[in-house]
């Protein structure tokens, strides 16, 4: 497939009631497993990649490292990629627009884009965060390429407190019509966890719900009946490999004291 089937192919997959399942990679050997084991897709995790190469989360992996790191995992596997942006590297929109083109020549056909500011807390008014998506959208049209820009909203990942969740509904779902309205292809809403909740938010959003499986999310069969389009790992398949790793690596180096 060339870089618009691929794109159309994504976009086809996300099926309200039969998500699309995203277990998150961070390089091109990961993107490789992860292929191999059956997904009809990849994504990255922002934290992930930023880990395995020696960053930090929160935009501190320079951009044309993470460029690179997509162009090898394009070249890796047949399969659509989708790429954890952030916040485009910028809060301007003309300039994050720029930079997200970079993804795209180097053949990815999809992003997460973030509403919150990147670094300094809070999320962005949602006039500012719509203009930030229409930019995309219209260079991505301008490239001929159907972008999947998977809108995340932050509102939900700052509240650690979830009884508070529903209080946050509505401005959720305000924000989905609104993004959905600048040209976003999705609504990604991290951490929520309660099942009437995201049934209520996949009901109201006009764009197809992406729901990251944390610990204490319902599972995949829940989600699916609950009306998510898709699901998302985040940076706990890095983790889990991390700590396997770790133990591994401590039953060699104990051994010898022993």
């Amino acid at each position: 497939m060339n870089q618009e089937e691929r794109a159309r192919a994504f976009q086809a997959l996300h099926r309200k009631g039969d998500p699309i399942i995203l277990y998150n990679i961070w390089d091109a050997g990961s993107a490789h497993c992860v292929a191999e084991a059956g997904a009809k897709a990849l994504a990255t995790g922002s934290w992930s990649v930023a880990a395995a190469h020696g960053f930090g989360d929160g935009q501190k992996i320079p951009l044309q490292l993470l460029v690179e790191i997509a162009r090898e995992i394009v070249a890796a596997t047949d399969l659509p990629l989708s790429v954890d942006f952030e916040g485009a590297y910028s809060e301007d929109p003309a300039q994050g627009a720029a930079n997200v083109a970079q993804l795209i020549d180097a053949g990815a056909i999809g992003i997460n884009f973030e509403d919150q500011i990147v670094g300094k807390g809070g999320v962005h008014p949602i006039d500012k965060q719509a203009a930030r998506i229409r930019a995309i959208r219209d260079m991505a049209e301008r490239q001929n390429v159907p972008l999947f820009i998977n809108a995340r909203t932050d509102l939900f990942l700052q509240e650690n407190d979830t009884t508070r969740h529903a209080g946050l509904l509505e401005g959720a779902i305000t924000r989905a019509k609104a993004y959905a309205e600048a040209g976003a292809s999705g609504f990604f809403a991290p951490w929520l966890v309660d099942v009437d909740l995201i049934g209520k938010l996949c009901a109201a959003s006009p764009l197809p719900v992406n729901v990251m499986m944390r610990p204490g999310a319902p599972d995949l069969a829940t989600l699916a009946a609950a009306g998510v389009a898709r699901v998302s790992y985040g940076p706990f398949p890095y983790r889990a490999m991390i700590a396997w790793l770790r133990g591994e690596a401590e039953k060699v180096y104990e051994g010898p004291r022993k």
